[in-house]
Formats: structure tokens, sequence, C-alpha cells
């Protein structure tokens, strides 16, 4: 059995960009984020996240800017751009339609 961090590749950047599609977050929050909504399941760690960061900024899909933390440290809050929010729902629909496939091929008797 794969370790609880093995996604799918692309995987990542989906679920970042729809965590932070609902509020501005820091990275250790979007970490957070991941790992409390996928019931523990998913780990994302600086190595994997920050990175991703670093390319969803680059294509335009999210923008940072610098604010306090909730422990009043400097912090680089990630939001989605309107862009992001497009490729977001394209990619959500793709997942959508992969999933399903999968399920009908797996629950196959």
């Amino acid at each position: 059995m794969g370790k609880p961090t093995d996604l799918v590749q692309g995987t990542l950047d989906v679920l970042i960009l729809k965590t932070i599609a609902l509020q501005p977050m820091h990275g250790w929050g979007i970490a957070q984020r991941i790992r409390q909504l996928s019931n523990e399941v998913l780990q994302v760690g600086q190595g994997a996240l920050y990175p991703a960061l670093h390319r969803l900024e680059q294509q335009g899909w999210i923008q940072a800017k610098w604010g306090e933390s909730e422990n009043n440290r400097r912090a680089k809050y990630y939001s989605l751009t309107h862009d992001g929010a497009k490729y977001l729902r394209q990619q959500q629909a793709q997942w959508n339609r992969l999933s399903g496939a999968i399920d009908l091929v797996l629950e196959a008797t």
C-alpha cells in the first residue's frame, strides 16, 4: 500500500486551489486544512507544498500577499485568482469524470 502522501500527479494543485478558494491562507494553514479535511489521510509536506505554491503563482492561478499570521508572525497568504477559479472548475469536472469512470470499473461484477 502506498504512503498516505502519495497523490495522483496534479492532484496537489487542485487540493491547494480548492483549499484557498474558501479563503486566503498561508502555507502551513493550507497543509493543515488539507490534512483535516481528509481525516488525516493526506499529509502535505513542505517539500511538496511550497514548490506547488510557487508553480501555481507563476501560472497565475494564485496570488500571494504578505500578512500577519494568528501568532503575529509574517506569513505569505495565498488567494485564488479569477483564472485560478476557472482552472479549478475545469479540474474538478475532469476529476469527477475520472473518478466516476474508475468507480464504474471497480464496482463492475
